[in-house]
């Protein structure tokens, strides 16, 4: 079967290898336009499409998928069916009707729970014990479509965004290829999304990311570990932003906010147990073990993180 795959960030980057490696003769790539970076603001190629042009294949790189000519385009390479791992844009109903077959999503998450742009951040910052990932065909409606078929992952209690990510990509790489020799043989049919059970998960933004230490341990652990690696879970101290990375539930007590310093660890108040500080990130500096940037900044116990920015 004729394939056109849609995708932009690096965990799609395994998912369009299996589908290369696959019996399917994959005669293009569709990705989002190169994007500044970094302080220089050079334009970059998104991860996928630089794996494309390793692999030789054509990449088209639409501003919009409702342009004219990336359809035309799209139409000239045939494809029989498109499937698409995070690709980041909506695709209109004029575009969706390209493919016979449609466009076959990898969603990371077990639908109808957690549609939309973050369902790996979403799922652990509630404290599900299992989540996984779905093949669907794309309607029009966020994430509604007709499945095909599902995959179930454990979330593991110290697992961040970026953890769970990298496993549902690897599972979900052989989800997706089966899915399609499914789709090509005419042996897997479409199946409704149920009506309960739906839940939404919109991405997060950085203000989403900032902790509020009057909040339980236990809620504090998942939401880092929900923003990491991205937007990244911060608070402030000094007036200035400090980025956190995972955290370690404790068995003692503090104030919500109040450091405890010792010469190898960092502990913070929240309305239950504290918390130990793993890796921070001061503005404008490198990441560093808690303990360091305490004895670079002189920090006391006693005093409190999380105030106002100046």
């Amino acid at each position: 079967m004729r394939v056109v795959f849609a995708g932009t960030p690096e965990v799609a980057v395994p998912v369009l290898d299996a589908v290369a490696a696959s019996r399917h003769e994959l005669v293009g790539v569709v990705t989002r336009p190169d994007a500044p970076t970094g302080r220089g603001r050079r334009l970059v190629a998104s991860p996928v499409a630089l794996r494309a042009e390793e692999l030789g294949v054509p990449v088209l790189k639409p501003e919009h998928p409702r342009d004219p000519a990336f359809q035309d385009e799209l139409r000239a390479l045939r494809p029989e069916c498109c499937p698409v791992v995070a690709y980041g844009a909506l695709l209109p109903q004029s575009a969706l009707d390209i493919p016979p077959h449609g466009w076959v999503n990898l969603h990371f998450s077990a639908l109808p729970a957690w549609r939309g742009a973050a369902p790996v951040q979403h799922a652990i910052w509630a404290g599900d014990e299992v989540t996984g990932a779905t093949t669907f065909r794309i309607v029009k409606e966020l994430d509604a479509g007709p499945t095909y078929g599902v995959m179930t992952e454990r979330i593991r209690p110290t697992d961040t965004a970026g953890d769970l990510l990298v496993r549902l990509a690897e599972g979900g790489a052989g989800l997706l290829v089966a899915t399609l020799d499914g789709i090509e043989d005419g042996v897997l049919f479409e199946h409704p999304q149920q009506e309960d059970g739906v839940s939404y998960a919109p991405k997060l933004e950085v203000d989403d990311a900032r902790v509020d230490w009057t909040q339980p341990a236990a809620a504090i652990d998942r939401q880092v570990r929900a923003c990491t690696p991205a937007p990244g879970a911060w608070t402030t101290f000094a007036g200035e932003r400090l980025k956190l990375g995972p955290v370690t539930r404790t068995d003692q007590r503090l104030e919500p906010g109040v450091l405890e310093v010792t010469k190898q660890a960092v502990l913070v108040g929240t309305a239950t147990e504290a918390v130990r500080l793993g890796d921070v990130r001061p503005h404008g500096r490198k990441q560093m073990p808690a303990a360091d940037w305490a004895r670079g900044v002189r920090v006391d116990s006693g005093v409190r993180i999380g105030e106002a920015f100046r």
